[in-house]
């Protein structure tokens, strides 16, 4: 009986479909256990055998938990939304919902393109998910909740005494009662106090705007990475070297009217909360950095001829003596007021110029020195001297306050500023304020200097003299102590059609919440899916996007009154909304009412490990611990951390197959045959290229059309052989397998162990195709030990001591590895189980039947084929692990080497627990000793029990 695993994975994917055997319960008595994978935006162009990796991973962990007696939530969705669909719909004039459907679900698309659909190669696999609970963001049954969170978010202010989000109902209280001055909030800067009366006074709309300033999720404008290719805002995460990472197109700098997100109020408590999370030190460090704490103060430096002043945050307050300049982000608000006339071109000249660059290329641009000075001075607020003031963009307006006060002697950037405009105007001297050499270099330390030239701070340090500085502004009333984050507000408004809509109207240009009993807010239909010819969103297409406030109901546009029927919001919500709670949904997926119900929200709490990876460190892993937080603080999230422990996998490389073309010609050369040529390199089809790099030179031709009349330059055996190079795998570059051939050709069991074999699942490895039959003569060899050709061979025999002994190390090896995510090891520890009893010739049901359990977890199809040709009835699923029994590993007996002056010449197997004298007389007494010796009496005997037996002389 041969193993055949396409027929054996048909059968038992079909069963655990049929019976849902994973199907994970909200009231089980078992222990709880969620394990999640990041889950895939479903593009067109399927799965390739990288994307699968965690999900493997997650589904052996998963497994190997219900084997543990673990009720396993292990679910699977789509993250829906996003700009690829709709780039897609603008290129072909398909719907964003059609193709996205079809690439879930597979099918035809309007192009005429087969698509396999994500859906049915994830089953191939063999996955244990549960597909009952599948979620896709851009389902209105899914985005309706998503739409109710943001409602929530609007409705909520940040309270800084009680350290938590609030009902906006009870800020109002507090307005009504005292006013504004003793309300302590995370809101807008610069607010203007106002007195209970005084708001009780306020017209409602003025009320409204108030609010504004203190909501959690607001209106305002905002500085902003506009993409004029895509038309819309880009996050920092999505632009690449100062272009879109989707379709490489400019990107600049504007202030646009945006929803931004006050995920500022949370920065204290997500910095403090990776201290209780079991994730990556590299992670967590990414996220301390882009939140960014540091301890200082404020000082305002008052502008000359000006009523208006610079405010500026600075971590080195007792540093204030030596400014020398000061310099402002291009974009900063005060730029336009305070520039002079002879300095008004140069300066328009270099923010439009700026305005090119992004802020994450202007963070990381160390080298470029470039800047203009404005014309304007401020003053200094203890010396009362006049302080030049420059624009530069190693300033960045969302830092901070957008303003730097320049110390050249002390910071290494202001140093290199400050020499590369010297002798310019508006850039004195450099004064030094400490106690070291500054002429090559700035002294940038906190420790080990004194203060000079510094007033009422000589002959202090970094820390007296901050404390001193400090209560010195703050008696001329010119600062204050502060703690600040670089962590800024998120904006949350995107110009494109593929993503949830907003659950906002407006009245008088005011936003207006929808209430929750009527979501969702379903996105329109629109011809077609680019902005407006007077630059709205493409939801200004819509016909019918206007809200009826008195029937409740999304009416024709055209119906818009002003007086019950109101504009509604043209932006759309960005692609981290839905995946910021998603993991909720899956505790609960079928509620129509609530996002998840509180049962099974405390049942599921949190996530207790999820896999995906490291890219998402700053972007989706930040927004998702906001959003749990604050539904923490409203009283539906359960706990205060979404993901108890995160592994990030690493990524499977393609390795690309390149040809050589003549310069100039038609003519492909052999790699072999190149040296000395003039060649281009081009990426070839690796689907045309066989395992000893050998190319098939018609299928070349076929491949693409101007290829059909190809010449070849072939090596000396006749062959076309292609050079290779380990790349990423992607479609680009040819080098894509895909799982489906994988599993067609060799099985999806090959295919899971093969993958955990390649290497620690941390670490970035190598594709190579010819490793898979390796993996797949394992399984066949595991096979021959329950059947040959005539059937199932399984028997009931006693297991020798070394069949117990084979069995329980790979017990012992493969539930500490799968603990620890060494998975490779556990496949290594399979084969040497299967090679072991292979050689003994174990055929015991002792043995085999807890090993096909062992094994089930990375190759369920054939476990499942085992278990059940073993004669049990259902899924091997939930079936016990093994226990380990470590008396099975104890050696009773041990095979000496035995050495006749160091060199051995035979082994000999004797009992452990013999004395040294025992084991010498057994040896001297063994004939291959007597023959070695000759007749002779060795001068020594050395033996060390356990070890060794070495005869001298």
């Amino acid at each position: 009986m041969k193993y055949n695993p396409n027929e054996i994975e048909a059968k038992w994917q079909k069963y655990w479909a049929d019976n849902k055997t994973f199907a994970a319960s909200n009231t089980s008595e078992k222990p709880k256990h969620y394990v999640l994978d990041m889950f895939p935006y479903p593009s067109g162009a399927g799965l390739h055998v990288g994307h699968p990796l965690g999900y493997i991973a997650s589904d052996v962990y998963s497994r190997f938990k219900r084997h543990q007696g673990f009720n396993v939530l292990h679910p699977m969705g789509y993250d829906s939304f996003g700009l690829p669909a709709e780039q897609y719909a603008i290129q072909t004039g398909q719907r964003p919902e059609d193709t996205t459907r079809v690439n879930i679900d597979g099918g035809v698309d309007k192009e005429g393109n087969q698509i396999a659909g994500y859906r049915k190669q994830l089953d191939k696999i063999g996955f244990s998910f549960d597909w009952d609970r599948e979620v896709r963001t851009s389902n209105p049954d899914y985005y309706k909740h998503t739409q109710w969170i943001f409602i929530q978010l609007f409705n909520s202010w940040y309270n800084k005494d009680s350290d938590k989000a609030e009902d906006i109902s009870t800020l109002i209280a507090l307005f009504e009662k005292e006013g504004n001055a003793n309300v302590n909030a995370v809101c807008d800067d610069n607010i203007e106090g106002f007195s209970a009366a005084e708001w009780n006074a306020f017209a409602k709309e003025q009320q409204e705007k108030i609010l504004l300033q203190y909501r959690l999720t607001y209106l305002a404008e905002t500085e902003v990475n506009w993409c004029p290719g895509l038309g819309t805002v880009l996050a920092n995460d999505e632009i690449i070297n100062g272009v879109s990472e989707r379709g490489g197109y400019p990107v600049v700098r504007k202030k646009m009217t945006q929803w931004s997100m006050r995920i500022s109020a949370y920065a204290e408590r997500l910095l403090q909360g990776l201290n209780d999370i079991d994730w990556s030190e590299s992670i967590k460090e990414s996220q301390r950095n882009w939140i960014g704490k540091s301890v200082g103060a404020m000082v305002d430096f008052r502008l000359q001829n000006s009523e208006s002043s610079i405010s500026v945050f600075t971590t080195r307050p007792d540093t204030i003596f030596g400014v020398t300049f000061m310099t402002l982000a291009p974009e900063h608000e005060l730029v336009a007021q305070i520039t002079t006339p002879e300095q008004k071109a140069a300066v328009e000249a270099y923010i439009e110029k700026t305005a090119k660059r992004s802020e994450r290329e202007r963070m990381a641009d160390v080298k470029t020195i470039s800047g203009v000075f404005t014309g304007a001075y401020a003053e200094h607020p203890f010396t009362k001297e006049a302080i030049p003031v420059w624009i530069g963009d190693y300033v960045l307006a969302g830092y901070g306050t957008g303003a730097v006060m320049a110390v050249p002697c002390g910071d290494e950037r202001d140093y290199a500023f400050a020499n590369f405009f010297k002798g310019q105007n508006g850039m004195p001297e450099i004064k030094n304020i400490v106690d070291k050499d500054i002429s090559e270099a700035a002294f940038g330390g906190k420790e080990g200097f004194q203060l000079v030239n510094s007033d009422f701070l000589n002959g202090m340090g970094y820390k007296d003299g901050t404390q001193k500085v400090i209560a010195e502004l703050e008696k001329i009333n010119q600062g204050y102590g502060k703690v600040n984050y670089r962590l800024r507000d998120a904006v949350f408004s995107r110009q494109r059609y593929w993503g949830e809509p907003f659950p906002v109207y407006y009245v008088n240009g005011l936003p207006q919440m929808i209430d929750a009993q009527h979501l969702p807010i379903i996105l329109p239909e629109v011809e077609k899916y680019l902005p407006t010819e007077d630059g709205l969103p493409p939801l200004g297409n819509a016909s019918v996007w206007a809200w009826d406030s008195v029937n409740n109901k999304v009416v024709e546009t055209n119906l818009v009154d002003n007086a019950t029927i109101f504009p509604l919001e043209l932006n759309t919500m960005p692609g981290w909304a839905g995946s910021s709670w998603y993991w909720m949904r899956y505790m609960d997926a079928a509620n129509e009412n609530e996002f998840a119900g509180k049962e099974a929200l405390k049942y599921w709490e949190s996530v207790d490990l999820y896999i995906g990876g490291s890219e998402h460190a700053t972007g989706h892993l930040l927004y998702s611990r906001f959003w749990n937080k604050f539904l923490k603080d409203k009283g539906f999230a359960p706990t205060e951390e979404p993901f108890k422990k995160l592994i990030n996998q690493g990524m499977i490389l393609g390795t690309s197959a390149f040809v050589y073309r003549l310069e100039g010609t038609n003519t492909f050369v052999s790699k072999n045959k190149i040296e000395g040529q003039t060649v281009q390199p081009i990426h070839a089809d690796v689907s045309i290229v066989n395992s000893s790099d050998e190319l098939d030179v018609e299928a070349f031709k076929n491949w693409r059309e101007d290829y059909k009349n190809a010449e070849f330059i072939l090596d000396d055996n006749g062959k076309y052989i292609v050079g290779r190079e380990v790349e990423k795998m992607s479609k680009s570059k040819y080098n894509v397998v895909t799982p489906d051939n994988i599993c067609a050709e060799y099985g999806a069991d090959t295919l899971r162990l093969y993958e955990m074999f390649l290497g620690p699942l941390e670490q970035a490895k190598p594709w190579n195709t010819a490793g898979i039959s390796g993996v797949f003569g394992f399984l066949k060899k595991l096979w021959r030990l329950y059947f040959d050709d005539n059937g199932l061979i399984v028997n009931n025999d006693e297991p020798t001591k070394d069949n117990l002994k084979s069995l329980h190390k790979t017990i012992k090896k493969v539930s500490e590895d799968i603990e620890s995510f060494s998975f490779n090891t556990s496949v290594s520890q399979f084969m040497i189980c299967v090679n072991e009893l292979s050689t003994q010739n174990c055929h015991s049901r002792a043995i085999l039947e807890p090993l096909t359990i062992v094994i089930s977890s990375y190759a369920p199809h054939i476990a499942e084929e085992l278990w059940s040709a073993l004669g049990h009835e259902g899924s091997i699923a939930t079936v016990a692990f093994p226990k380990f029994e470590a008396a099975h590993l104890v050696e009773s007996d041990k095979e000496y080497p035995v050495s006749f002056n160091g060199k051995m010449r035979f082994t000999i197997n004797l009992p452990l627990d013999l004395t040294k004298e025992q084991i010498e007389e057994i040896v001297m007494k063994d004939e291959r000793t007597q023959k070695q010796l000759d007749g002779r009496t060795p001068n020594k005997v050395i033996i060390v029990p356990g070890k060794i037996i070495n005869l001298v002389g």
